[in-house]
C-alpha cells in the first residue's frame, strides 16, 4: 500500500452536483479550502510541517453519522482511506461511520439539547436538513454536496406486478396509486412519511400528480393516506419485512402481508441482492420519480477546527472518486451527474419500457412537504379542532393584489380549502369573536365541534353545516378585537370536551391585537393557560396572525405555554397551509 497524498480541491467527476442552499455556501467552504491550502504550502516550504511519521500519530479523526442504507458504502470508503493512507494536508484520515435513522438525527439537531459528537451528517434526503434547520434552535448545518442518489418507485412481488401490466404498462403517480389501492387483493405498504423520506416523497408525489388531474379535489390523496396509515411501518427497513413471503402473498397465518410497497430503487436492489423472496419488480412513474439525494453536511462547521473542516471536505471528495463510487454502485446507488447504471436498475427490478432513466421531477417545495405532513398527521390521528375566527371590523380591510376581496373573504376561502383535507372522522367547530359580540361577551359558538361525517339537523352532514358557516362569516362593523377573553373561553371549552385518541387543538385567527380594555390581561391569560394546561391531555393553541396589523409576538407568547405555536401570514390565502403545518408540528411535539 502506498501513501496517497492527493489534491484537496474538488474531484473532476462531479460529486458536488448542485449548489448548496443552506446557511453557508460551498463557495465559502471552497475559499476556506484554498486559503488553508495556501497556508499549508507556505508551511511546508518553510519546513514547519512534516509529512513523515505514523498515521496513527498524525491522523485527523472524524465521526460521520449516515443513513443506514448508505452507511455501509461510506464505511467501506472510510476503511479504504485508512488502508491506503489517504491524507488531508499530509495528515491521514481516520473516519468512524455510525448508522442512524435520519429522523432521529433531525429531531436531535432540532432539539439542540446537546452538542453533536459528530462532524458530518449524511441523511438520505435534503428534507431532513430542511426539517432540522426549520426550528433555528439547533446546530447549524452546512450542506456542501451530494454523494449518491436513488429514485423512489413502487415495488411489487412478481404476480402483483404482472397483474398491472409490468413492465409494458406505465403509470403516473396518481394512476399507480389508484391501481395499487383500488384492487381489494392488492395490499400496499409504506414507511411512515413522518419518519421516512421515501414515504414522504412518494405521498407528496401522489398529491402533486392528483392535483394536476383535479386541482380542486384532495379526497383521493387523503384516501390513499388513510389506506397507507393502516399498513404503515416505522422505517424503510421495516417495510421490507412486511412483504409476502411467497409470490401469492397468501401464506398461512399472514394474509395481510403486502404485495406492493413504496420503496427506493436502492432498497429494492438490496432486497433482491440479499436473496429476498420473492424478488421485487419496480414501476417507475412516468411523471417523474423523486430522488433520495444523500446530502453531505458539515455539522456546526463554525466550531470545527481547521483540520476537521479540511478533512471533512477531503473525505467528501474521496466519496466521489472511482474507488468510493464503486462501493456505492455495488450497493445499488446512482451517482450524481452520471449515466444510470443499467446493472443497478436490472438487479433492483427495473426493466424497459419502464421510464427508469427519465429525468427526475423538480424537488417538492417546502409548502408541498408541509401540506403533505399536515394532511398525514390528521389522517393518521383524527383531529378535534375548534376554529376561532376574528370578526372585528378590520377584517373588512381589502387584501392588496386581490381586487375587492377583504381579509375575511380570503380567510373564508382558505378555511374551506383546509376543510377539504379532513376526513369524516375529524371533528371541526367554529366560533367567531369581536368586542361585545354576544351581550357583554366577545365570542359566540356558531357551530359545535363534532364529527364531519355526522348527520346534521335539517339534512346533510356536519361537513356541509361547517362549510356553510365558514362561507357566512362576516366582519362586525365597529367591532374590535376581543382576543384574550375569547382565547381563554375557547381553551377551557376544548379542555372540557377533550376527545381521547384524537389530536385536540384550538385554532385562533386574528388580524389584530387585543382591543378589549376590560378583558383579562395578557400576563394573567398566560398564567391561567399555563396553570390549566395538562400534558396528559394536550390541547395546543395554534394562533395565526393575519396581515400586517396582527402581533405575532403576542400570539406566540400566548400559544407557546399550551404546547402550540404562533404563526403569521401576510396573505390570508396562506392560512390553510399554515394550519396543516401547525398541526404537523404540534402533533410531532406531542
Amino acid at each position: 500500500m502506498g501513501r496517497h497524498s492527493l489534491p484537496d480541491d474538488a474531484a473532476t467527476d462531479g460529486t458536488r452536483s448542485r449548489p448548496p442552499v443552506h446557511r453557508r455556501t460551498l463557495a465559502i467552504a471552497t475559499m476556506l479550502v484554498l486559503s488553508v491550502a495556501a497556508g499549508t504550502a507556505v508551511a511546508v516550504q518553510g519546513g514547519l510541517l512534516s509529512f513523515s511519521g505514523s498515521c496513527a500519530d498524525s491522523a485527523v479523526r472524524l465521526k460521520v453519522v449516515a443513513s443506514p442504507d448508505v452507511a455501509p458504502a461510506v464505511r467501506a470508503a472510510a476503511q479504504y482511506a485508512r488502508d491506503e493512507e489517504v491524507t488531508s494536508d499530509g495528515r491521514c484520515l481516520d473516519v468512524a461511520v455510525v448508522a442512524r435513522d435520519a429522523y432521529k438525527v433531525a429531531d436531535a439537531v432540532t432539539g439542540g439539547t446537546a452538542e453533536p459528537d459528530y462532524q458530518v451528517w449524511i441523511p438520505d434526503s435534503d428534507l431532513w436538513i430542511q426539517r432540522a434547520e426549520s426550528s433555528g434552535d439547533g446546530s447549524p448545518l452546512t450542506s456542501v454536496g451530494n454523494v449518491a442518489s436513488s429514485p423512489v418507485a413502487l415495488a411489487m412481488v412478481p404476480s402483483a406486478a404482472k397483474s398491472l401490466g409490468w413492465p409494458r404498462k406505465t403509470y403516473t403517480w396518481a394512476e399507480m396509486s389508484a391501481a395499487a389501492t383500488e384492487k381489494d387483493t392488492l395490499r400496499l405498504g409504506a414507511a411512515d412519511p413522518a419518519r421516512s423520506a421515501t414515504g414522504l416523497l412518494a405521498l407528496t408525489s401522489i398529491g402533486r400528480s392528483e392535483h394536476k388531474k383535479s386541482p380542486d379535489d384532495d379526497t383521493k390523496v387523503a384516501a390513499t393516506a388513510k389506506l397507507l396509515s393502516q399498513r404503515i411501518s416505522d422505517t424503510d427497513a421495516q417495510v421490507l419485512k412486511t412483504l409476502a413471503k411467497d409470490d401469492s402473498g397468501t401464506e398461512k397465518g399472514n394474509p395481510r402481508r403486502n404485495q406492493a410497497v413504496l420503496l427506493s430503487e436502492q432498497a429494492a436492489f438490496a432486497h433482491n441482492t440479499a436473496g429476498g423472496s420473492p424478488g421485487l419488480e419496480l414501476f417507475y412513474p412516468k411523471d417523474g420519480a423523486p430522488q433520495l439525494d444523500y446530502p453531505y453536511a458539515l455539522v456546526n462547521e463554525p466550531e470545527l477546527s481547521t483540520d476537521q473542516s479540511r478533512a471533512a471536505l477531503r473525505f467528501m471528495t474521496l466519496l466521489g472518486e472511482p474507488e468510493s463510487r464503486k462501493f456505492l454502485v455495488d450497493r445499488g446507488f446512482r451517482m450524481p451527474d452520471k449515466p444510470v447504471s443499467e446493472g443497478v436498475v436490472r438487479v433492483a427490478g427495473g426493466r424497459a419500457p419502464q421510464p427508469y432513466a427519465l429525468a427526475t421531477t423538480e424537488p417538492p417545495s417546502q409548502k408541498d412537504i408541509e401540506e403533505t405532513l399536515g394532511m398525514w398527521t390528521i389522517t393518521v390521528q383524527s383531529a378535534r379542532l375548534t376554529t376561532v375566527v376574528d370578526a372585528s371590523g378590520s377584517m373588512a380591510t381589502a387584501v392588496p393584489g386581490r381586487g375587492s376581496q377583504s381579509r375575511m373573504d380570503v380567510t373564508k376561502a382558505s378555511l374551506l380549502q383546509a376543510l377539504s383535507q379532513f376526513t369524516p372522522e375529524d371533528e371541526i367547530g367554529l366560533w367567531d369573536f369581536a368586542t361585545d359580540l354576544d351581550g357583554d361577551r366577545d365570542y359566540r359558538k356558531k357551530v359545535p365541534t363534532t364529527r364531519l361525517g355526522d348527520p346534521a339537523s335539517g339534512g346533510g352532514t356536519h361537513r356541509d353545516k361547517i362549510s356553510a358557516a365558514f362561507s357566512a362569516l362576516a366582519p362586525v362593523p365597529g367591532g374590535a378585537t376581543g382576543l384574550y377573553d375569547t382565547t381563554l373561553a375557547a381553551y377551557k371549552d376544548a379542555k372540557a370536551n377533550y376527545a381521547s385518541g384524537k389530536f385536540n387543538a384550538v385554532v385562533i385567527l386574528t388580524d389584530g391585537s387585543n382591543q378589549d380594555a376590560v378583558s383579562i390581561s395578557r400576563s394573567a391569560l398566560i398564567a391561567e393557560l399555563k396553570r390549566i394546561a395538562d400534558p396528559q391531555r394536550p390541547v395546543p393553541l395554534i394562533a395565526i396572525a393575519v396581515g400586517p396589523d396582527a402581533d405575532r409576538e403576542e400570539i406566540e407568547q400566548i400559544a407557546t405555554v399550551t404546547g402550540g405555536g404562533g404563526y403569521q401570514v401576510s396573505d390570508p390565502a396562506e392560512i390553510h397551509a399554515v394550519i396543516l403545518k401547525a398541526i404537523m408540528e404540534a402533533g410531532q411535539g406531542g
